[in-house]
């Protein structure tokens, strides 16, 4: 394979050029408004040590409710205009930050969500990624909470973006933005999909940890075998990531809970981590150079060798 071993190119554009990302990894309390406090605290740092645009944890208000099937816990979603996704808003406009906002979204009557918002530097909403692809293990229920993001672009959903069959690129004040979450991880054609919409960064706010029972023997594997697979969106595509996971062990009644792992990072087109968290609270940043992307793609143009005419088999489920 060709090495990337000659300058960073020059780009032109009008944001400048590079935009600085930050992470937010931390532990949650039952206390939602708690949650909320401690997330803008650590917003509030990030943008102290340069960010221009900031992504929360996979439903970051609120311990990770999908350990098991209870009707009441939908009591926990709240709809995109309402007061947490407001909260954040002023806090967006007062620090001029763009900040993805991940909450458990009730968009209607039984059509509850797991959901990202998208807010521009001013404060203006520019609209929701919904989580396309929904999981369904021991202690991760996620099926029984959440409609998956409908497959093409939801009308409601309003703002400056780009979209096809579910997948979106905002253009925010500082860099076009992609959204997906969590187990949308392991599906290389939702990254490829949106960086194709034009995205610079994908951000994948998480929420993944260890059974305790199975971390002495697959807890290692597993934490490498999820970076490794965002790393691998980052170099097919050229692009940068961001995944934000959540800390902190989770008890759940009859069970063992849930170890959430942290391990925050930020990669680069090349795949290089530019920041890496441990599995304690902490904030990320670092700073994305425009350039790498057309550096990398020039080197490394696999957008141009696609062979987009032998790909309809990928629309079955299987080939046998």
């Amino acid at each position: 394979m060709q090495t990337i071993n000659v300058p960073l190119m020059t780009t032109k554009s009008p944001r400048g050029p590079s935009f600085t990302v930050g992470l937010v990894q931390e532990a949650v309390t039952d206390d939602t408004a708690r949650n909320v406090a401690r997330a803008t605290e650590r917003i509030r740092e990030a943008k102290a040590r340069g960010a221009e645009i900031v992504c929360l944890q996979e439903l970051f208000n609120a311990p990770y409710f999908c350990k098991s099937q209870k009707a009441e816990r939908f009591d926990l979603a709240e709809s995109i205009s309402g007061p947490t996704i407001a909260h954040m808003q002023k806090l967006a406009k007062e620090l001029e930050l763009v900040i993805i906002v991940p909450i458990f979204e009730r968009q209607a009557a039984g059509v509850y969500r797991n959901s990202a918002a998208v807010i521009d530097a001013d404060g203006s909403v520019l609209g929701a990624y919904r989580k396309m692809h929904i999981p369904d293990d021991p202690l991760f229920n996620e099926k029984y909470y959440f409609t998956p993001g409908d497959s093409h672009v939801d009308a409601s959903a309003n703002g400056d973006h780009k979209g096809a069959a579910g997948f979106r690129v905002w253009k925010t004040r500082y860099a076009d933005v992609g959204v997906l979450i969590c187990w949308d991880q392991w599906y290389p054609e939702a990254a490829r999909i949106t960086s194709l919409l034009g995205a610079e960064i994908i951000f994948y706010p998480t929420a993944i940890g260890w059974h305790p029972a199975e971390k002495a023997e697959f807890g290692q594997a597993q934490v490498e075998a999820w970076q490794t697979a965002q790393r691998a969106h980052a170099i097919a595509n050229g692009v940068f990531v961001g995944s934000p996971n959540r800390v902190g062990h989770e008890d759940e009644p009859g069970t063992e809970g849930i170890e959430f792992f942290g391990q925050s990072f930020i990669a680069d087109p090349f795949g290089r981590i530019l920041a890496q968290a441990g599995t304690k609270p902490e904030v990320l940043v670092a700073k994305c150079e425009r350039a790498l992307i057309e550096t990398t793609r020039r080197n490394w143009p696999f957008l141009r060798d696609r062979r987009i005419d032998a790909y309809a088999p990928i629309l079955n489920r299987y080939i046998g």
